[in-house]
């Protein structure tokens, strides 16, 4: 398969659902994207939907010859196409479980699985409270919320994070996943992490706590709280951003309620831990940082692929695509749907991961 360099273009498709073109291609050192013919396949979070959707976007005009298909069915479902070998690679919040890596590794043949981080998105808990317009939550009350402890907006929890606010007596209506999730791991870790003594359930991609109303996808969690009074829900955040939900500022462990944005959740990642091994770059996450300014509660979405063993007729396409997602472009125009940028250091890391696929 020839690969192609070609000059910058700029797409001038919407993202459908987010109301943001992509950002143009070009202007970075590693910006001109290497086109490649034939098809991908993937499959996977719907937390990364939104950025990889307009990668695609993008990545298709400027390589006619090349289709990149994404299939946003979650995480878990997601993991289990790829190893199914019915995928090119996946698309996961979560890291593969100890016990899957080598069935994994088996798919692969030649060569492990790998994860590679692709986009960092801050976390949304967006709500719907009629008359509620500014809300702070600290991680004691986000816990209490969603353990179904505290089940009123005027709850005294509540209440101490908010003093100046007037809070009604409306009931609470939390909104989880109801498919497995990346997101709700992440969610869960940062809740285990910062508030053990309020969170009994741990973490997993599944949702752990009883109650609730759980939705499918990060997309139905944002039309239920859109839908909701009283609601309250855990999704990525270029979702609210594309509904225009509220969202709670979160307490972090400075003492600070933060607003969501880019900029806060990458202060998130400034500092993560890479906990794999080669080119295996999976990621920890201190939720507990008391850096300022640091908007706590973020996941890290990766690309599951094989370092050695992707099928040959697939593989300059494969490395095509997530050498432009994961070069400066691609990054800038995740940050315009309101994810954060990976942090140079490790995106450096990615691109030469990717390179080195074979």
């Amino acid at each position: 398969m020839r690969l192609r360099v070609l000059p910058a273009v700029l797409s001038a498709a919407v993202l459908a659902g987010c109301g943001a073109a992509p950002a143009p291609v070009g202007g970075g050192a590693d910006s001109p994207v290497r086109c490649a013919s034939g098809s991908v396949t993937a499959e996977g979070s719907t937390a990364q939907a939104n950025a990889i959707n307009t990668w695609i976007t993008t990545f298709q005009a400027a390589c006619p010859d090349a289709t990149v298909e994404y299939r946003s069915s979650g995480s878990g479902a997601g993991l289990r196409a790829f190893i199914a070998g019915t995928s090119d690679f996946a698309g996961s919040d979560a890291e593969l479980a100890a016990a899957d890596q080598p069935a994994a590794d088996a798919r692969c043949a030649t060569g492990p699985a790998i994860h590679l981080p692709m986009v960092v998105g801050p976390i949304a808990l967006a709500y719907t409270v009629a008359g509620v317009e500014d809300l702070r939550l600290s991680p004691p009350t986000i816990a209490g919320i969603f353990s179904g402890r505290v089940t009123r907006w005027n709850d005294p929890a509540i209440a101490g994070d908010n003093p100046d606010a007037a809070l009604p007596p409306t009931a609470i209506r939390t909104i989880h996943r109801a498919d497995g999730s990346g997101t709700t791991d992440s969610f869960t870790r940062y809740l285990t992490a910062t508030a053990a003594g309020d969170w009994p359930f741990g973490s997993g991609t599944a949702w752990p706590a009883p109650g609730g109303t759980a939705e499918k996808g990060n997309g139905g969690v944002a039309a239920a709280v859109a839908e909701t009074n009283g609601s309250i829900g855990y999704l990525e955040g270029s979702y609210a951003q594309a509904l225009n939900l509220r969202t709670a500022r979160i307490g972090n462990q400075a003492g600070e309620f933060v607003e969501l944005s880019a900029e806060a959740g990458a202060l998130a990642v400034a500092d993560a831990d890479v906990a794999g091994t080669g080119n295996d770059l999976r990621l920890r996450i201190a939720y507990t940082s008391e850096a300022a300014g640091v908007y706590p509660i973020v996941l890290v979405t990766y690309e599951v692929v094989c370092e050695r063993g992707t099928r040959s007729e697939s593989l300059d396409l494969v490395k095509a695509f997530l050498r432009y997602a994961a070069g400066e472009d691609g990054q800038r125009a995740a940050s315009r749907l309101g994810y954060s940028p990976l942090p140079e250091r490790i995106r450096t890391r990615v691109v030469a991961a990717v390179d080195a696929l074979a």
